[in-house]
C-alpha cells in the first residue's frame, strides 16, 4: 500500500506566491502532477485547507458567483480519497465548510465533529478495501482547541468533542473488521520527538497521547507545520508534512512476517512540467476567478512616506518593528483601547512605499479578528515576561539570540508580541519570569496597581494561546467581526501617506 498525505495546505492551489507575485514550487495541482495513483494507493489530507492565500480569501467572499470551489478542484485533481477538517477550516462558518465539502469528491472523516444541521456527510470511520484485498480502517479528528479559538457563532451547528475519546471509540469499532488502521489527526506532537520532553501542558496537540493510549498502525498528523519524516511511538508510525503544499508525505506499507513494515519520505513539490498541463481543463474553468483575484490584488489602497525594508526577527524584537507598530495603531484606532499587542508571521516582512491589496495580505496572512480584554498591570507584566522568554544569551559569543523555546520543536516567532502604549524594559541577565524591570505608560506615567485597563489583541491571542494564559483568563469587554486585513486596508486608505509610527518603547539589557 502507498499513502500520499498532505496537511495544512492553507489555500495553496497553484504554484504561485501571491505576496511576492512570483512562481513557487508548491500547490495542489503540482502535487497532483507528481502522483501516479493505482488501486493500492490512498491519497489523504489532514485539514487546514480553506485559509491562507488571497485566492481562497477572495473566493470565500464571492463564492456564490462561481460554480466550483478552487480548493476542492485541486484536491479532486489529486484524486483525494479521504480528509479531515483542520481548526482554520472553521474560521468562516458552517456555510463555507458546506460549500467546500459539497465540491469534494473525497469522503470527509472526522470522529469528533458532530454536524447538527446534518448536511456535511461526515463519516466517523470508513473501511477502504484496496485492489489487493487489504482492508484499511480509517478515522480522523481535529484538535479540540477549535473550541478555544473559534468564534462561537461559527460553532452553533458544529459540536467538537474530545479527540482522544472519539478516536478511541472509532478504533474499537474498526478492530476485527480491517487489516490495518489509519488515524488522520489534525493536531501535532506535544513532546520533543528527540528527547521526550513535554512541550506543553495544554491539549492543543495530543499525537503522543494518541499513539500511547491507542494502537493505530499509522498516525497522520498536522497543525504544527513540522517536518516529521517518520517516527515510531509505542508501535504507531507517525508522520507530518510542513505547510503550504510545498512538501507531502509518501508512505510505503508492506506486510512482512505478520507485521506491517512502514517507511516514508518527505517529497518536495516540483516545479510545473509537462505533467502539470494535463489539468488544463481545470485551469480554464477557473480562469475568470484567477483573473479577478489578480486584478483585486493589484488594486492600490495607499502609501507610506518611506518604504519599510523586510525586518529581521531578532532585530525587530530588540529594536522595534515598524510593521508591528502599524498593526498596533490600527487596533488602537479601531477599538479605542488603552494598549495593544500584536505579533508577526515567521517570515521577515516589509512594506513597499506604494501599497496594494497584495501587500497587505502578504504581511497579514490570517483572518484574525480583534478582541478587547480587561487587564491589570500585573496581567500586562506577566504577558511581557512571556515575551521576554524570546531572548537568551549565547553562551559562546555572549550576544543576545532567540531562545530555543520559540524555535523548537517548531519556529514560533508569531508568539512574540509587540506592545503599543507602553515603555518597558527587559533584563536578559535575570531569570525567566523576572526580566521585566521597567513598565510605564508611553511617555513615562506610572501604571496603577489598582486600575483596570483595556488591551486589544487578536482573537487568537485573546484565548491565551502561545503561553499567554494570563490574557486568556481576563474578561473580554469587546469582540469585533471585522478581520484585520480589512482593518489594515481601511486604515491605509484613510491615513495615507502613513509616516513612521512610534507607539511604544522597549529596551533590552544584557
Amino acid at each position: 500500500m502507498r499513502i500520499v498525505y498532505t496537511s495544512d495546505t492553507h489555500g495553496h492551489v497553484f504554484p504561485l506566491n501571491y505576496a511576492k507575485n512570483c512562481p513557487e514550487n508548491a500547490g495542489l495541482f503540482c502535487i497532483a502532477s507528481q502522483i501516479e495513483k493505482d488501486g493500492n494507493t490512498l491519497v489523504i489530507d489532514g485539514g487546514d485547507s480553506l485559509q491562507g492565500t488571497p485566492l481562497v480569501s477572495y473566493y470565500i467572499e464571492h463564492k456564490d458567483e462561481f460554480g466550483f470551489n478552487p480548493v476542492a478542484e485541486g484536491f479532486n485533481a489529486m484524486g483525494l480519497d479521504y480528509y479531515t477538517l483542520g481548526n482554520h477550516d472553521f474560521n468562516f462558518g458552517y456555510d463555507v465548510i458546506l460549500d467546500y465539502v459539497s465540491s469534494m469528491k473525497a469522503q470527509l472523516v472526522c470522529a469528533n465533529v458532530e454536524d447538527l444541521r446534518g448536511t456535511l456527510g461526515i463519516r466517523k470511520n470508513v473501511i477502504h478495501t484496496l485492489e489487493d484485498g487489504t482492508r484499511v480502517g480509517i478515522t480522523g479528528a481535529v484538535t479540540g482547541y477549535v473550541n478555544v479559538w473559534e468564534q462561537k457563532d461559527h460553532l452553533t451547528e458544529l459540536k467538537v468533542s474530545d479527540p482522544v475519546k472519539a478516536l478511541e471509540e472509532q478504533l474499537s469499532e474498526l478492530k476485527g473488521k480491517c487489516d490495518i488502521t489509519v488515524c488522520i489527526y489534525h493536531g501535532g506532537f506535544e513532546e520533543d520527538l528527540a528527547t521526550g520532553k513535554k512541550l506543553s501542558d495544554t491539549t492543543e496537540n495530543q499525537a503522543c497521547e494518541i499513539a500511547r493510549k491507542l494502537d493505530f498502525d499509522i498516525l497522520l498528523t498536522g497543525h504544527q507545520h513540522m517536518s516529521v519524516e517518520g517516527v515510531e511511538i509505542s508501535g504507531s508510525y507517525g508522520v507530518q508534512p510542513p505547510d503550504k503544499a510545498s512538501v507531502f508525505c509518501d508512505l510505503q506499507v508492506k506486510r512482512a512476517n505478520d507485521k506491517w513494515d512502514i517507511t516514508s519520505k518527505l517529497a518536495k513539490v516540483e516545479a510545473p512540467d509537462e505533467r502539470y498541463q494535463k489539468f488544463e481543463s481545470y485551469f480554464a474553468k477557473m480562469e475568470e476567478l484567477t483573473g479577478r483575484v489578480e486584478k483585486w490584488l493589484d488594486e492600490p489602497i495607499g502609501s507610506l512616506e518611506k518604504e519599510i525594508e523586510p525586518e529581521g526577527k531578532l532585530e525587530a524584537a530588540l529594536y522595534g518593528s515598524k510593521v508591528a507598530s502599524i498593526f498596533n495603531q490600527v487596533q488602537l484606532d479601531y477599538t479605542g483601547a488603552d494598549f495593544s499587542c500584536t505579533s508577526l508571521a515567521n517570515d521577515p516582512l516589509g512594506l513597499k512605499k506604494d501599497i496594494s491589496v497584495r501587500d497587505v495580505l502578504g504581511i497579514y496572512q490570517f483572518a484574525n479578528t480583534v478582541e478587547v480584554k480587561k487587564v491589570t498591570k500585573n496581567v500586562i507584566k506577566k504577558a511581557l515576561e512571556r515575551c521576554a522568554e524570546y531572548f537568551e544569551i549565547d553562551k559562546e559569543t555572549g550576544n543576545i539570540c532567540i531562545s530555543n523555546v520559540f524555535l523548537q520543536p517548531k519556529v514560533e516567532h508569531y508568539n512574540y508580541d509587540f506592545y503599543a502604549g507602553l515603555e518597558y524594559e527587559f533584563d536578559i541577565t535575570k531569570p525567566v519570569g523576572e526580566r521585566v524591570t521597567k513598565l510605564t505608560l508611553l511617555g513615562g506615567g506610572e501604571l496603577s496597581d489598582d486600575k483596570d485597563y483595556t488591551l486589544v489583541t487578536s482573537n487568537y491571542r485573546a484565548t491565551g494561546t502561545g503561553g499567554y494564559e494570563c490574557i486568556g483568563n481576563c474578561e473580554t469587554v469587546g469582540s469585533y467581526s471585522d478581520e484585520m486585513p480589512d482593518l489594515l486596508i481601511r486604515y491605509l486608505r484613510e491615513h495615507s501617506p502613513v509616516g513612521e509610527i512610534v507607539n511604544s518603547k522597549l529596551t533590552v539589557k544584557d
